[in-house]
C-alpha cells in the first residue's frame, strides 16, 4: 500500500507538469494566431481604404436648362403686333432669252423685246425697284425684332407673302432667278427645313389682313408728315398692345402713284418728305420713325 501511494504522488505532479505544457502549447499557439491575425488583416484594410476612395452612388446634381437665343427671340417676338406692308404694281414677269432660260423682263436687257413685241415703254419694267425696296424691309432692325410682315403685289395681280426670316440676295442676278423660280413653282422654301420663304397666296389682299387693320397709302401728293411724327399719329405706342396693325401700302413702280381705286380700303394718304424720294428712301425713312418710336435700336 505505502509503494502504491508513493507511486500516485509520483504521478500527479507528472500530470501537473502535462497540464502546465499544455497549456503553454495553448497559449502559444493563441498567441501565434493572435500575431498571425494583423498580417492576414492588412489586405483587408487595404481593400477597404480603396473601396472607400470609390465614388458615391448618389445622383449627380442636374445642369439647369439654358435656353437658346432663337428660342428666346421667338418667345420675345410671340405676341408682337406687327407693321404690315404691300409693295404695290411691282414688275415681275418672266421672258424666255436665246438660250431657252428664264429671266425677269427689264429694261436693260431686252428694251427691243419691249419696244417692237410689247409695245411697252422699257422704262416701265423696273425690277430692280422692288429688290432695293425688299432689301431694305427684311435688313431693317424692325423686321430682325419681329414687327414686320411683308407683302407683294405684281401688275399682272400676282399676291405674294414674304417670310420675315428670309435672306434677299444682294446682287440683282441672283434676285432674278430667285423671283423667276418662285413665279414659275409658286413657293420657296428654305434648305433643309418645311419653312416657306416665299409662296404666291390667294387674292385679294384685304382677306389677309388682321380684322381692324388700318390701311394707310404712301405718296408724294398725300398729308405731309416727318418719320417721328407719322409713327407717333398712326402707329400704337406698344407693339405688345391689343390695338389693330397698321398696314402701309408702297408703290414698287418707276413712275406713278397709289390710288384709292386700287385699294378702296385705304383712309388715307401720306407723305413723309416734300421731296420726290424713291422707294427704298422712303421705307427707310418710315421704319426709323416707327423704331424710334417704339425703342427699337
Amino acid at each position: 500500500s505505502n509503494l502504491a501511494r508513493t507511486s500516485i504522488a509520483t504521478m500527479a505532479p507528472n500530470s501537473r507538469s502535462s497540464d502546465d505544457d499544455s497549456s503553454s502549447v495553448a497559449s502559444s499557439s493563441s498567441d501565434d494566431s493572435s500575431s498571425a491575425a494583423p498580417a492576414s488583416a492588412r489586405p483587408n484594410k487595404k481593400a477597404r481604404t480603396s473601396t472607400s476612395s470609390a465614388p458615391s452612388s448618389t445622383p449627380l446634381e442636374v445642369a439647369p436648362a439654358v435656353t437658346s437665343i432663337d428660342s428666346q427671340r421667338k418667345s420675345a417676338e410671340f405676341g408682337k403686333q406687327k407693321i404690315i406692308v404691300l409693295l404695290d404694281q411691282a414688275r415681275l414677269e418672266t421672258v424666255k432669252n436665246r438660250r431657252s432660260n428664264f429671266e425677269l423682263l427689264n429694261c436693260d436687257d431686252h428694251r427691243e423685246l419691249c419696244k417692237k413685241k410689247l409695245k411697252r415703254d422699257p422704262k416701265e419694267y423696273r425690277p430692280d425697284i422692288c429688290h432695293q425696296e425688299l432689301l431694305s424691309l427684311i435688313d431693317s432692325p424692325l423686321n430682325k425684332a419681329g414687327c414686320l410682315q411683308v407683302y407683294i403685289r405684281t401688275t399682272k395681280n400676282v399676291l405674294i407673302e414674304v417670310h420675315s426670316s428670309i435672306r434677299i440676295p444682294r446682287t440683282y442676278k441672283r434676285f432674278s432667278g430667285l423671283m423667276v423660280q418662285l413665279l414659275h413653282k409658286m413657293k420657296i422654301k428654305a434648305a433643309g427645313t418645311s419653312t416657306c420663304l416665299m409662296k404666291v397666296i390667294k387674292n385679294p389682299f384685304s382677306q389677309h389682313l388682321p380684322a381692324g387693320t388700318r390701311v394707310y397709302g404712301m405718296s408724294c401728293q398725300g398729308t405731309l408728315y416727318s418719320p417721328l411724327s407719322l409713327a407717333t399719329s398712326l402707329v400704337p405706342p406698344d407693339p405688345t398692345g391689343s390695338t389693330p396693325p397698321v398696314c402701309f401700302i408702297i408703290g414698287a413702280m418707276a413712275a406713278g402713284h397709289i390710288t384709292v381705286e386700287d385699294h378702296p380700303y385705304i383712309e388715307k394718304m401720306f407723305s413723309i418728305s416734300e421731296y420726290p424720294l424713291s422707294g427704298a428712301a422712303a421705307i427707310s425713312r418710315i421704319l426709323g420713325g416707327i423704331e424710334h418710336h417704339w425703342g427699337i435700336v
